[in-house]
């Protein structure tokens, strides 16, 4: 007999988005650990490629308001 869902069908897109995001985050933090980096240095990687995507999503105005500050 097969489940159409593993939990819910609410809760399973959730838990898969959850699982990959922990998945990446473990991967991540390895690779940058085989670098030599500490997690203060990842972090901070992580936040510049954040404001990055973001600003490139929200355009060249929201940029320029970001560098201004």
């Amino acid at each position: 007999m097969s489940y159409p869902f593993l939990i819910s069908k609410t809760l399973d897109p959730i838990f898969a988005m959850s699982v990959g995001i922990t998945a990446a985050a473990v991967r991540i933090n390895r690779e940058e650990k085989e670098k030599g980096k500490s997690f203060e240095q990842s972090k901070e990687s992580l936040r510049r490629r954040v404001d990055l995507a973001w600003k490139e999503v929200m355009g060249d105005e929201e940029g320029k308001k970001d560098v201004a500050k």
